[in-house]
Formats: structure tokens, C-alpha cells, sequence
């Protein structure tokens, strides 16, 4: 049997037949008002899933979207998909939350829904799980990454607000926002568990408390393409992740990380870990 017959065989199985086992892996998508490419994302991160030949499931969570999103998906009835409604737009960090806790598998993916990083750049940070990471972040800043379509003003952002978050929090990570990172089931529950910020800056916060709780991080440099019809304002997303910076940072001096009875112990046979709070 050829490797796309099986693929298909697979695929026709989980589009059509409710698993009997508790998935591997769950891929967990935030989508807000993205009806013209949510199924093209759905049929895409599918198809790839299905070929690894493991059990898998797919969490949409809705951002309160005011269009066809929600009942394209459901119209669907995929038996290993799950679409969470949200009654209102909360942010994409809230959404991405409910979709971890959620989750059931022992490996998250949170993924965004342009696909601006393709799904099959999965088996790389995979790779780095089986070595025995707990938190693996995708990146366009690390050596070897392919960045395709990224506007000046977004390098320009990106550099600004890199150094911030590297002097300001001690972050070693290069890219802390791109929308591609995988975790095991334990970190992310402690990390999405602890997390407060609901907007773009959750990725931050999530590192951040990464580094707080001494779990493993590994930054796997990825393929990304600046996908048309983005909904993002990058200059006021940027003005909103700085205030999210000061929010951070006061409610961590506050006490409100409450960093014991949360902390998994750490997969890596090393306790050196890539994100370093200083």
C-alpha cells in the first residue's frame, strides 16, 4: 500500500469514525472570523495528521467570530474535531486557553489558523518533545528559518520588541510570538492554568512562566509565510503588547503567579533550559 493510500484510508477514518483511543497529539486552532479559510486550514493540518499514523484530535476555539465560522465547522460533524463557542471576542490568548484545557491528548499544538506556519513544520518540534523538551517554540528568528512576505514594519516591531522582552524579562528566546508551539500535556496545563493575559501577548506570558517553573524550552526555527487577509494590526498589536508587558510584570511583583503545586517535573535530561528568566 502506497504512503497516500494510507494517508487517505486514515483520513476517511477520522473525518468519519470517532476514535476508540485517547488521542497522541491535539492541535488546538484559535479562530476569529476566518470563514473563507478555516476548512482549506481543517483539510490541510488533517491531512498531515493523518499520515503521522497516530490517534490525534482537532480543538477549534471560537473567538466569538460574527461570521460563518462556527457553523461551517460544525456543519462538518468531523467525530475528532471539537468547535468551543465563545459567546463574545475575548482575545486570542483566552481562546488559545480554553482550547489547551480542553485538550486531551499528551501533546498540544497550538497552531494559528492562517497556516502562516504549515502544518507539516509539526514533526520539527516533535522531534525535540521526543528528546524530552516540555515547551518547543517555533521561530522565524532562529538560524535556518524560511520568512517569507514579513513586512518591513512588522522586522522593525519585531526586533524593538524582542529587545524589550529580552532586557525586561531576561528571555532568551528570539521569537516569542510566533503562533506555532508545542507542549506536553503536563506543561501546558501548569503554564494555561497560570496564564492571565487574554490578547496577542499571551506567547510572552506562556515563556515566561515557563522560565518560572523551570521547564525545559526549546526554540526550533520553522518555515512561516505572511498569510493575506490578516486581521492583525501589527503597530496596534504592538502598542497593546507593551501594556501587556507592564500587566505581566506587576502581576508577577504582586504575587500572582503562584508558581507552587504547578510546576511538572521536567522531561530534559538537562536542567539547562533555551528560555532563562534572570
Amino acid at each position: 500500500m502506497s504512503a497516500e493510500t494510507s494517508t487517505y484510508q486514515a483520513y476517511r477514518r477520522w473525518v468519519t469514525e470517532k476514535s476508540t483511543v485517547p488521542p497522541r497529539v491535539s492541535v488546538v486552532i484559535p479562530a476569529y472570523n476566518e470563514e473563507w479559510r478555516i476548512l482549506p486550514t481543517v483539510g490541510a493540518i488533517a491531512t498531515h495528521m493523518c499520515s503521522r499514523g497516530e490517534p490525534w484530535e482537532l480543538i477549534i476555539a471560537d473567538d466569538g467570530s460574527t461570521d460563518t465560522t462556527v457553523s461551517l465547522l460544525q456543519d462538518l460533524r468531523f467525530p475528532n474535531m471539537t468547535v468551543l463557542v465563545a459567546a463574545k471576542n475575548t482575545g486570542k490568548g483566552d481562546a488559545v486557553r480554553r482550547g489547551i484545557l480542553a485538550a486531551r491528548g499528551e501533546f498540544i499544538l497550538f497552531a494559528d489558523a492562517d497556516q502562516s506556519t504549515p502544518i507539516e513544520q509539526f514533526d520539527r518540534l516533535m522531534e525535540k518533545i521526543d528528546a524530552g523538551y516540555d515547551v518547543v517554540v517555533g521561530s522565524r528568528a532562529a538560524a535556518g528559518a524560511a520568512v517569507s512576505g514579513k513586512s518591513a514594519l512588522r522586522k522593525v516591531l519585531s526586533r524593538g520588541l524582542h529587545l524589550v522582552v529580552s532586557v525586561g524579562f531576561g528571555i532568551e528566546i528570539a521569537d516569542t510570538q510566533c503562533g506555532f508551539k508545542l507542549f506536553t500535556a503536563p506543561a501546558a496545563r501548569s503554564l494555561f492554568n497560570l496564564q492571565v493575559v487574554d490578547g496577542f501577548s499571551f506567547d510572552l506570558e506562556v515563556i515566561y512562566l515557563a522560565g518560572r517553573l523551570g521547564l525545559s524550552t526549546a526554540e526550533v526555527p520553522v518555515e512561516w509565510i505572511d498569510a493575506p487577509g490578516s486581521t492583525v494590526d501589527a503597530a496596534k498589536v504592538s502598542l497593546q503588547f507593551v501594556a501587556d508587558l507592564v500587566k505581566i510584570k506587576v502581576h508577577d511583583l504582586r504575587g500572582g503567579y503562584t508558581v507552587t503545586g504547578h510546576s511538572p517535573v521536567s522531561r530534559a535530561s538537562s536542567p539547562a533550559s533555551v528560555a532563562s528568566i534572570k
